[in-house]
């Protein structure tokens, strides 16, 4: 499913709604997700999973055209553990 998939989802369950409301909706969950997890913070979904980020380390890597080594630099990147209902409910 894709952000607007969900949008046009969301708009057929809740009728009470504009799409311009519901699509506001939306943008302000992901933003909300995405500016806790760039603090540093983490977000907890009950029911549905914990979104974090993990540590790379900065390391040597080859460009894959010229086989030239190239520095990386160490990063964070999003991390997603899905919570015990989800995986119950993908398993049954």
């Amino acid at each position: 499913m894709i952000r607007s998939e969900l949008i046009a989802q969301l708009e057929k369950d809740q009728p009470d709604l504009s799409p311009r409301e519901v699509e506001q909706i939306v943008a302000f969950i992901f933003d909300s997700i995405s500016e806790q997890l760039a603090s540093g913070g983490r977000v907890e979904l009950r029911g549905f999973g914990t979104f974090t980020t993990r540590a790379r380390d900065g390391r040597v890597g080859r460009n894959p055209r010229t086989g030239e080594a190239v520095e990386v630099q160490p990063k964070r990147v999003p991390y997603f553990k899905p919570g015990k209902e989800m995986r119950h409910r993908l398993n049954v």
